[in-house]
């Protein structure tokens, strides 16, 4: 199964501040998690502003639903826009020391061509929807082109 997603996270390697995972049958994911403490200021003005959803109390919360949320697919294609993306989706899968959470198998694809405008930028979910969007344009321009 193919899923999109997008990260949103406090300025350049900072703490995960929301993931959106939407499959090609339009199933999302979308949680945000505790807000860290000192929010870079471009992150305060352009992304907390259109969370649209609560932070959950706690990472262990966010790690549960993400794998429960994992465990409806048999495999995952893992495809993101942007290298952050793929780097807090595999550090979230680790839940302690030599610990991580039960997952089908997982393929991860990056891609350059999939930047879209999205129509709440700098929003997870809405940006995973706009990459879903333009994949599957590219897909329908290879396949008029031949």
């Amino acid at each position: 199964m193919n899923i999109f997603i997008d990260c949103e996270f406090n300025s350049y390697k900072g703490e995960l501040i929301s993931m959106a995972l939407v499959s090609e049958t339009s199933h999302a994911f979308y949680e945000v998690l505790p807000l860290p403490e000192n929010i870079d200021p471009w992150v305060r003005e352009n992304v907390i502003p259109v969370l649209e959803k609560k932070p959950l109390a706690s990472r262990e919360e966010f790690q549960m639903y993400l794998e429960e949320w994992l465990n409806r697919f048999n495999t995952i294609h893992l495809i993101a826009d942007w290298p952050e993306d793929i780097q807090y989706f595999c550090e979230a899968l680790i839940t302690g020391p030599g610990e991580r959470m039960s997952t089908p198998p997982i393929t991860l694809e990056i891609r350059r061509d999939l930047d879209a405008k999205s129509t709440v930028p700098h929003n997870a979910l809405h940006d995973a929807l706009a990459i879903m969007d333009r994949h599957e344009e590219i897909i329908t321009e290879k396949m008029c082109s031949t």
